[in-house]
């Protein structure tokens, strides 16, 4: 099932466990310049899964989620398969442009990831408010 959306909604917010705005998320270090980490809210089947990517201070986040099956873009952790300023997904190969996570390619083309909007402080990443 592909699930488009215009890449700028809310719609995350109603998912289990959503962090909250100013809820923590990492230190900014945690993350590896030009790379992505995962982090993870709640707990069981429904954890909410935040996918972290950072370019020097900059950093964009989103849900952890294709749009094609709701399937994680990794299948291992913290293991994100990151081409220059696109990311695949492990499962269908789709490619996402990082910048704005539109689906440019792949059984999902057209769809977005789910935005999460993040903020630095610092040294410390927080969900935006």
């Amino acid at each position: 099932m592909t699930t488009t959306t215009n890449g700028n909604d809310d719609a995350w917010r109603a998912r289990p466990f959503a962090p909250a705005p100013g809820a923590p998320v990492c230190a900014l270090e945690d993350v590896p310049d030009g790379g992505a980490r995962e982090f993870r809210f709640g707990e069981g089947r429904d954890v909410f899964r935040l996918l972290v990517f950072r370019h020097g201070a900059t950093v964009r986040g989103y849900v952890n989620f294709c749009p094609h099956f709701s399937l994680p873009l990794n299948t291992r952790p913290d293991h994100f398969l990151i081409y220059g300023d696109r990311i695949y997904c492990a499962n269908h190969t789709a490619i996402f442009r990082i910048a704005d996570g539109y689906c440019e390619d792949g059984p999902c083309t057209g769809s977005w990831l789910e935005k999460v909007p993040l903020a630095v402080q610092g040294a410390e990443v927080s969900i935006a408010r």
